[in-house]
Formats: structure tokens, C-alpha cells, sequence
């Protein structure tokens, strides 16, 4: 979407990854604390409270208790799924190796100086080896559903041009569609939270700090990199900036300066400096710069293009791993000795009121 997005509590992974990449527990704990064990394992309730602080920092609005009860016990079932996982890693001799890990953390903190890299792992509440831990623990459940889902995996020519026949109409576009990258800068202190480089805190700033990166542009520097480190929209800021496919009905639905600079722009063009408007007050709120990945023009697309077979083929995988992830997940429950006592504990109060 071309306009500001809201927050979302994506931070909550990077405190589930290091919660489940811990060691075992204190003897120490007590019961109370423990919200679930996994073969013996214990998740405490400081882990879930964690990812929970994390994930509802800076929401505008305090969660119901029906709404607390479902974050928490979703969150618990991501930390149980996550513990299988990695229990089933270590029984087939499966671990990221510290080259794997090493070249993963340089290429995090790549985008960022060292203070800004620093400050960023702080506002996650992570130090250098939690994150690192975190990638560990990430990089060896890659490896596991590699070995175990996506070496399985066997997309035909067959299967390609059977979903083409199927979908024919899919890929006939009745008009232009864009791919776009964008890096967002606003003038608002708490619209878009923290953890971002030289945050601007008014409009001065803000337009001094989007100048100072359509120069660095302008210098030839490569836009995925400068919206990782700068862009201030938590959507896309970690994909370089990347939006979803744009119909151009949408483009011309915007305002007119954006509307007018994103059609002039040719492939790997960018715009100049755009006002960023709220979407419901048409306000200015911050600047804006739009690049032009590529472009789909109206009309069939045939499957002899090359593109049309990459994106079945990717769409025919994504299919069969949700599938295949699923069912690998819930035979791993049915071999596990789970306990979730915060889920009996809800059953329990509930049954006395």
C-alpha cells in the first residue's frame, strides 16, 4: 500500500527465538512459573510475558482480558512449536554451524553502524550473543524443514501447466500492474515506534533526514540497503522496502504529486522527495521516495514467460510446505509429552465462575 501502515507487533519473534533458543530451567522455579513443559522442558511464564510486553509495546489501546488470554496462549503454542522443533533438530544432529551464524549477524547488522546496531539490539532488549543465539536457533529449523519438508518437495512441468490452465485468468491483467520499493520518513515521534536510525522529531528534521538519503541515492548507494536502515514504515523496512504488487488504478488514485512522479518513473528509476499524507486527514506526516522495481502491462500473460513459471512454481511450493509444515508440527504434538498449564489453568477458572 502506498500510504503510512500501522505498527505491527513483529518484534515478538526475535524474543520467542531467544526465549526457545535458552537452556533448560532452574530447579529453582516455581510451579507458578512454569506455564508448559515439552518433554520436560519448562517454558516459564517470564518468557511468554516477554514476547507479550514486546509484541503490545507502544498499542494505543489496553487488550481485553478475553483479548490478553488469546495472545498469551497463542504466544505459548509458537514457544511449544518452536521447542518440538528444535528438540527434533538435536535428535537428528542438526545445528547451524558459527560460520552460518557469523555470516547471518554481519549481514543483520550490515545496513547499520555500530552504535545504531547496538542501540537497535537494546530496544529489543537482545545483546550480541542473544542475537546471535536467535539466528542459531532460526538457521537450524531452516535446516530441519529443508531436510525434512523441502527436499521432498517436487514441483513438474506438469504441475506448472496444470495450474496455468486452471488459473488462465489470473494472469490476464485488465491493467498495469506496479512493483514498488519505498523509504518512508515521518515527522511524527511515536507514529511508526522505536529502533529507528536519527528518528525525526518534527518537520525540520524529518525533511532534513529524507534529503540527506535521496542524496546518499543520488551518490549511487543501493535503495534496499538505505530503507533497511532508514525507512520508518515496520512492513517493509526489513525487505528493502518492498510493496505488493500496485495496480496502477490505485497509483492514480493517490495524490497528484505522487501519482504523477511514480507513472513517469522507468525500471530502477526512483522519485524525487514526496510528501507522505495520513490517509484520513490528507495531512502531510512525513516525505516519502518511491522506486520502480518493474512493471506488468495489461493483457495475457502467456506460460512460455519465464516469470509466469517462476511465480506458479513458487506459488505450487509455498502450498506444499504449509501443508507438509503443518502436518510435520502436529506429529510432532502426537509424539511429545506437552503439557500447557496456562491453557488448564483458563478451563479451570472458567469452570468455577
Amino acid at each position: 500500500m502506498i500510504s503510512l501502515s500501522r505498527v505491527r507487533g513483529s518484534l515478538a519473534l526475535a524474543v520467542l527465538s531467544l526465549a526457545l533458543f535458552a537452556g533448560g530451567c532452574s530447579h529453582q522455579d516455581s510451579d507458578k512459573d512454569v506455564m508448559a513443559k515439552v518433554n520436560g522442558y519448562k517454558i516459564l511464564r517470564s518468557e511468554v510475558d516477554k514476547a507479550y510486553n514486546t509484541q503490545t509495546a507502544g498499542s494505543p489501546q489496553k487488550l481485553s482480558p478475553l483479548e490478553d488470554q488469546a495472545l498469551r496462549l497463542n504466544i505459548l503454542r509458537q514457544l511449544i512449536d518452536i521447542r518440538l522443533q528444535l528438540q527434533k533438530a538435536e535428535k537428528l544432529g542438526i545445528v547451524a554451524t558459527d560460520d552460518e551464524v557469523d555470516s547471518k549477524f554481519n549481514q543483520a547488522r550490515a545496513p547499520y553502524t555500530k552504535e545504531e546496531f547496538e542501540k537497535r539490539l537494546k530496544d529489543l532488549g537482545l545483546t550480541e550473543e542473544d542475537s546471535k543465539q536467535q539466528i542459531r536457533r532460526n538457521l537450524t529449523i531452516d535446516k530441519l524443514m529443508n531436510k525434512e519438508i523441502a527436499s521432498k518437495i517436487t514441483i513438474t512441468d506438469a504441475d506448472i501447466q496444470n495450474y496455468y490452465n486452471q488459473n488462465k485468468a489470473q494472469f490476464n491483467l485488465v491493467e498495469p500492474r506496479y512493483y514498488l520499493a519505498h523509504i518512508t520518513v515521518t515527522s511524527q515521534p511515536g507514529l511508526q515506534g522505536s529502533g529507528i536510525p536519527d528518528k525525526a522529531q518534527d518537520e525540520a528534521q524529518a525533511h532534513k533526514k529524507i534529503e540527506m538519503i535521496h542524496n546518499r541515492l543520488d551518490s549511487g548507494e543501493d535503495f534496499a540497503t538505505l530503507a533497511a536502515r532508514y525507512s520508518e514504515d515496520p512492513d517493509t523496512r526489513n525487505n528493502g522496502g518492498e510493496l505488493g504488487p500496485t495496480p496502477e488504478s490505485q497509483i492514480k488514485a493517490v495524490d497528484p504529486a505522487t501519482r504523477e512522479a511514480i507513472l513517469k518513473l522507468k525500471r530502477d528509476q526512483y522519485t524525487g522527495i514526496l510528501p507522505l499524507l495520513d490517509a484520513r486527514s490528507h495531512q502531510p506526516v512525513g516525505y516519502q521516495v518511491f522506486k520502480l522495481i518493474s512493471k506488468d502491462l495489461a493483457g495475457q500473460r502467456e506460460l512460455s514467460d519465464p516469470a509466469v513459471q517462476q511465480w506458479i512454481r513458487n506459488q505450487l511450493r509455498t502450498q506444499r510446505e504449509q501443508i507438509l509444515r503443518a502436518a510435520y508440527d502436529e506429529v510432532l504434538h502426537d509424539g511429545a509429552d506437552v503439557r500447557n498449564y496456562y491453557a488448564e489453568q483458563i478451563l479451570n477458572e472458567s469452570g468455577q465462575k
